[in-house]
């Protein structure tokens, strides 16, 4: 299903979460051995997870070239030596640098000579016209990589689990290497991988492609029935964020019911929990993350929250 997905594969492996895909090529390819790397892409992500100190648990020497915010192709080239495992390129997928900036390309790191890794983080398999500055498995390829590495449960929209694609005698080694066994993923989270990659468009998929005017449509028509049961409710634009470790800065055109800030603790504690967000003392329930299907019960959360809401207040 993903060598389908990603025609640009000559093979593919799954392993159990994405740090896990960029473990195993790192521990495969540069034991012992250099990565060359981007200062400005040494990245933090979520609970104090660091790019470094994962790379350098397997063994491997980091040899850091640029800087934070300029990295040339001749910066590499100058650390590319006999010791190099390979050359690691890594998407800052929760955040950006802006301004006078300097990024080496893929396809100018594929003629330095070495296996080019590189970790494009959100899973994006293919070009999406919504996300046009987001990394993707297809481009990187073609553009030489020889290994493209990703997380399958954000932007693809599925199980948690790490994508390895590229080379077939590259992945193959991978898959043979001893810690494989380690990092492999059970029957369900493939079956649920492949029912992903194979099936209708996912949860992720289709609040990405939500048309901006439909959701203002059901914002207006929710805040119109909930006033006539005595909420504070106003229906508002707004701008969504995709989030998810993908698509940094990237805002989507939204509409969201505007309640009194008390409702974001009521709602959260709630039969049927709805978390929102707070903006300028106003919660806000962002219908972009909401199926049309539950519209009816996300009104209903609205109206056991003002009952609460009272009660608090009384």
């Amino acid at each position: 299903a993903l060598r389908a997905r990603v025609p640009d594969a000559a093979a593919a492996h799954v392993v159990n979460n994405g740090a896990a895909a960029l473990v195993l090529a790192a521990t495969a390819l540069a034991a012992g051995r250099e990565i060359v790397i981007s200062r400005g892409e040494m990245v933090e992500i979520g609970d104090g997870f660091r790019l470094p100190d994962l790379l350098v648990s397997t063994g491997a020497r980091l040899r850091e070239v640029g800087t934070t915010n300029r990295t040339d192709v001749a910066d590499y080239a100058a650390a590319v030596g006999p010791g190099t495992g390979c050359v690691l390129k890594v998407h800052p997928s929760n955040f950006r640098v802006t301004g006078f900036t300097r990024a080496a390309r893929t396809r100018e790191l594929a003629a330095l000579g070495v296996p080019v890794v590189v970790d494009i983080g959100s899973g994006l398999l293919a070009p999406h016209p919504l996300l046009p500055g987001e990394p993707d498995a297809a481009t990187e390829l073609r553009a030489g990589a020889a290994l493209v590495t990703a997380s399958g449960d954000k932007l693809l929209g599925g199980p948690q689990c790490g994508l390895l694609l590229g080379d077939a005698g590259l992945v193959g080694t991978l898959a043979r290497h001893p810690l494989a066994r380690a990092l492999r993923v059970d029957k369900l989270t493939l079956a649920a991988l492949e029912a992903t990659l194979t099936g209708p468009a996912t949860p992720t998929e289709t609040a990405l492609t939500a048309d901006a005017g439909e959701l203002t449509r059901r914002a207006e028509r929710l805040a119109d029935a909930l006033r006539g049961t005595g909420v504070d409710v106003r229906a508002v634009a707004c701008a969504a964020a995709v989030g998810g470790g993908g698509a940094p800065g990237v805002e989507l055109p939204s509409a969201a019911l505007s309640l009194p800030e008390p409702y974001a603790a009521a709602l959260r504690a709630g039969p049927r929990p709805v978390v929102g967000r707070v903006e300028a003392g106003r919660c806000l329930l962002d219908l972009r993350a909401v199926p049309p299907e539950e519209d009816e019960p996300l009104a209903e959360a609205v109206r056991r929250a003002r009952t609460a809401c009272r009660a608090a207040e009384g």
